[in-house]
């Protein structure tokens, strides 16, 4: 596991080959895990950085799901023991790059999962060690191609945005630049005027994709590729036009949109799609659509409907019910979603009785 990081590096992507050590079933949520893996292992190292990565509503990594030879079996999604499959983290803080270099000098060469412990064979870049003030001496070309092979969405106005206009792609990027580069942006407000008025789609090959992702409910996003270019009149603003490319080079370090440490918005610079990836998002669509289904029968049943609060609860037990339907443990879902294990099992009574009054009712109707 020779991978040297020197001590200025700021931003970093890693690619680890792994071998499962025998054939195991993930639920199309099983991101949730990964991610649990990775602050486990920063928490051994260093407990107030896990504490804060845990806690921040922005955190300076991303992780994705597992490219490779997934298999499906009674409709359920297979690591196949023995074969090799790859995955990604990206990191882009000078204190989580510092982090890692400490890690990876003391990797055990087993990555012990629940589902399977993975035999690490081998770990490379995945993207460039670098620094932002290296990132920021990015070329100026004609235009920028960016390909989101993961499901990617926004948040906005307490909703799912499911498009990559381009004010909402690199206000994300640019939230990301100001919290962790040291560079701040001064006129942030004036960039993403010139970006709604001087950025342009040129081309796109997008679908829209409604999956479980995170650690409960379901994400409405989009994957496939998109080529942005700029109007003439951009170039008046030369600066601008700099931080548009050098914003463009950080994608794929920072992801796009929201739960990026839950393998949603995985970013690649140029015109791709991973067809592994779909029949991943072909179980996370099923789940989603199921969680869905289960969160309108339980919201119609609550007595006091109105309120955050409400929604949050029945998606949270719908989850819980449509991922132990799909076989997994109450045990691991509790893990996975930070909750008490003792709370999960009476959520998931919660629900069932709800839907097994609705199932009595709608029996007592067909006898009538």
């Amino acid at each position: 596991m020779n991978i040297q990081l020197k001590p200025n590096t700021q931003l970093v992507g890693l690619i680890f080959a792994v071998i499962p050590q025998k054939t195991a079933t993930l639920y199309p949520q099983y991101t949730t895990t990964l991610h649990a893996w990775f602050l486990d292992k920063v928490r051994l190292f260093n407990p107030e950085l896990s504490a804060f990565l845990h806690d921040a509503e922005s955190k300076p990594f991303t992780i994705s799901g597992f490219a490779g030879e997934i298999a499906t079996s009674k409709g359920t999604l297979q690591l196949v023991a023995g074969k090799t499959y790859h995955w990604r983290i990206t990191a882009f803080s000078q204190t989580v790059v510092d982090w890692m270099r400490d890690w990876l000098s003391e990797l055990s060469p087993i990555i012990n999962l629940r589902y399977s412990p993975l035999e690490i064979q081998s770990i490379a870049f995945s993207l460039p060690p670098t620094t932002y003030s290296q990132l920021y001496q990015t070329e100026i070309e004609k235009t920028l191609t960016l390909s989101f092979t993961s499901p990617t969405s926004f948040r906005r106005k307490g909703h799912h945005f499911p498009l990559p206009l381009p004010v909402n792609v690199f206000h994300s990027y640019l939230r990301r630049w100001q919290e962790f580069s040291g560079i701040p942006i001064d006129d942030e407000a004036g960039f993403l005027t010139w970006i709604d008025e001087s950025v342009i789609i040129t081309r796109h090959q997008l679908e829209s994709v409604k999956v479980a992702a995170g650690k409960q409910g379901k994400v409405t996003g989009f994957i496939g590729s998109i080529e942005y270019s700029l109007t003439n009149n951009a170039y008046q603003k030369p600066e601008f036009v700099q931080l548009f490319f050098t914003l463009g080079k950080f994608a794929p370090y920072c992801g796009t949109g929201h739960k990026t440490p839950f393998g949603l918005g995985q970013t690649s610079l140029g015109w791709s799609m991973p067809p592994t990836a779909l029949e991943t998002l072909l179980h996370q669509t099923i789940l989603a659509k199921r969680i869905e289904e289960l969160t309108t029968i339980l919201m119609a049943n609550q007595k006091r409907k109105g309120g955050e609060r409400a929604t949050n609860v029945c998606q949270t037990r719908a989850t819980i019910l449509a991922r132990q339907e799909r076989g997994e443990s109450l045990i691991d879902i509790a893990a996975d979603l930070d909750m008490p294990y003792q709370t999960v099992k009476t959520y998931v009574k919660l629900a069932r009785r709800v839907l097994n009054m609705g199932n009595e009712t709608a029996d007592a109707r067909s006898v009538e």
